[in-house]
Order: C-alpha cells, then sequence, then structure tokens
C-alpha cells in the first residue's frame, strides 16, 4: 500500500467514503454542465476496497447512456486529483435510476438553464405517456406543447410555450 493510501486508511472507510462522494459528486454532467453527478442522481456510493483503493459506483440515467463513459473517466481523474488512491468507477443498474434521485436543487438548476426539470415524482400521467402540463421554464407559462418526443438528448422531449413562442427541453420523467 502507498504512502497515501496509508494515510487515507488513517482517516478511517467512513471518512474516505465521504471524501470520495464529496469529490465524485462535483463532476458536471458533460450533456448539461451546469448539472453535477450528485445533483442528477448518477453517484450512488463510494467505499475503500481491499486492496487500498477507492471505489465509486454510478448509474446511467438510461441504458446505453453516451456519457457514461466520460463521466467514469472524469470521477477517476478528480479522485485522482484529490490524492485518493487507485480510483475505479463501477457501473451499477440495478434499480434502475430514476429522475427521483435528482436533487430539488439539480431540477432549478435545469430550470435556471432552461430545461423544464421532471415533477418531484413521476406522475401516472407520465409514466404512461400522456401529456403533462409543463410550465415554460423561460416565461413560466403553462400554455406548452409537445413537439417531439425526443429533444436534444434521449431523456428530454422538445416543447414549445405558446405564450414566448421559445422552444425548450423537458427532462422526462423516468
Amino acid at each position: 500500500m502507498t504512502a497515501a493510501a496509508a494515510r487515507l486508511v488513517g482517516l478511517g472507510g467512513h471518512r474516505l467514503r465521504l471524501r470520495a462522494l464529496e469529490v465524485a459528486g462535483e463532476v458536471a454532467d458533460p450533456e448539461i454542465p451546469v448539472l453535477s453527478i450528485a445533483d442528477l442522481g448518477v453517484l450512488r456510493d463510494a467505499r475503500l476496497r481491499d486492496d487500498g483503493g477507492v471505489e465509486v459506483d454510478i448509474t446511467p440515467t438510461y441504458s446505453g447512456c453516451p456519457a457514461m463513459n466520460m463521466i467514469a473517466v472524469q470521477v477517476e481523474a478528480a479522485l485522482l486529483e484529490a490524492g485518493l488512491p487507485a480510483p475505479r468507477v463501477r457501473l451499477v443498474l440495478s434499480p434502475a435510476w430514476t429522475t427521483d434521485w435528482m436533487t430539488d436543487a439539480g431540477r432549478e438548476k435545469l430550470r435556471a438553464y432552461g430545461i423544464a426539470p421532471p415533477a418531484p415524482r413521476a406522475s401516472r400521467r407520465a409514466l404512461f405517456g400522456m401529456d403533462e402540463e409543463l410550465a415554460c421554464p423561460r416565461c413560466g407559462g403553462t400554455d406548452t406543447e409537445k413537439l417531439s418526443e425526443f429533444g436534444s438528448t434521449a431523456c428530454k422531449s422538445l416543447w414549445r410555450c405558446t405564450a414566448c413562442r421559445e422552444p425548450f427541453d423537458h427532462f422526462k420523467c423516468l
């Protein structure tokens, strides 16, 4: 074990886990850079491995999400830069990610960025594919219409506000 790893083990596994979660949680989502992976709910857990290295768990927002490889690389780099030993990122698929894991702060960051956030709890209407009433993230108007089931990424749909006439993405409830 390296001297740095021994020092971190001396901090105790719990403190090391908290430090790894803090550092990894600051990594920005590459598709929506105003959100951290902690805001998004993608960061799941961290632990000290038997070999003295740290391991962080992440869950994709949906199967095949192209951002996950970049997120894993960025998390490993952030952990290394913070002096955490031999970082490794593990992709966890179960339980599947849900928009319920997004933080309230993350929802507000989405709105400020111009993306309508998902409801805090997925509604039955959204789950069964029925259109939901969305407020425009630009003007706040609720007279909106869905233009396309898919927006700039597969996890978003494209909407338009009929009041201000601006198009906007909506992060889908999953």
